[in-house]
């Protein structure tokens, strides 16, 4: 486990390990292993032996966004890992100040063009989604607008609510009862397809084309595991997808419930998503 107790990626972890203890009929060990951007737990997975009984819990930043920000990286996304299986996956959701003269995306970038340079953006961090995912949009879009990095959500969330910055990326644990509160405006979401977690939010491709951008969770072995291997733990978490108690409990999470995927599926999500993230910081500067 990459990140520390008490993180929703380690419930979440957590939820599946009790799960899969059942499924298995062994015990199953959450061992936190954080820092570097995760890349802590990522290598120590990395030099595990290739027999089943030491996982990863990755993410899209494990596998996509720090092994392109830390270089030299201590592990090679595609060469280091057996891919298992894709379990959840995190809608970012763009959300405004109330002042902020914007209901939706189009007017934000109508906004921020008759004002080039007035806004700021919050995010949690150079490197991270919620700068990212904006970086990606100020790209796309040839748009002014200034980040400012904090050092966690809520001292970002502080300073939306009072006006000191406009708007920014926030996950669902955050955005969702700010926005059902009434404490912000939402603007749009970062994923094409629509989020369940409100069904009524437009995602900002509706506005821009081609904008899709979410992050993931998913499990991991060493690479070289042997294929039946893989595909027990595959067919098993697949179970474990498919309980409406699972899906209820990443709702509740913050996430949505990813389709099954094959193994050969997931290594095609983490392959095709190594180009974008490596563009998108490297247009960010991080």
């Amino acid at each position: 486990m990459p990140y520390p107790p008490g993180a929703l990626t380690d419930l979440l972890a957590r939820s599946i390990g009790d799960r899969l203890a059942v499924g298995l009929r062994q015990p199953v060990i959450v061992d936190n292993k954080p820092g570097a951007g995760t890349l802590v737990g990522a290598e120590f997975v990395a030099r595990q032996p290739p027999d089943g009984y030491t996982l990863l819990m990755a993410t899209s930043t494990t596998l996509g966004i720090s092994p392109a920000l830390y270089r030299p990286s201590p592990i090679n996304p595609l060469r280091d890992f057996a891919p298992i299986s894709q379990v959840g996956s995190v809608n970012f959701f763009l959300i405004a100040n109330l002042a902020f003269p914007a209901k939706n995306v189009r007017e934000m970038i109508e906004a921020i063009r008759k004002n080039p340079g007035k806004y700021n953006y919050a995010s949690v961090g150079s490197g991270s989604p919620h700068h990212l995912f904006m970086e990606a949009l100020k790209a796309e879009l040839s748009l002014d607008i200034q980040h400012v990095p904090y050092k966690g959500t809520p001292a970002a969330l502080t300073d939306l609510l009072t006006g000191a910055i406009q708007v920014m990326f926030a996950d669902a644990t955050i955005a969702v009862p700010n926005i059902q509160g009434g404490k912000v405006t939402a603007l749009g979401t970062s994923a094409a397809k629509p989020t369940t977690l409100l069904p009524g939010l437009a995602p900002i491709a509706g506005t821009v084309a081609g904008f899709d951008w979410e992050a993931w969770q998913g499990i991991v072995a060493p690479a070289g595991t042997p294929k039946e291997i893989v595909t027990r733990l595959s067919s098993e978490l697949q179970k474990i997808q498919a309980t409406p108690e699972f899906q209820a409990q990443l709702l509740r999470f913050g996430m949505e419930p990813s389709a099954p995927h094959s193994p050969e599926q997931f290594a095609a999500i983490i392959e095709a998503e190594q180009p974008r993230w490596a563009r998108a910081i490297r247009d960010s500067g991080a």
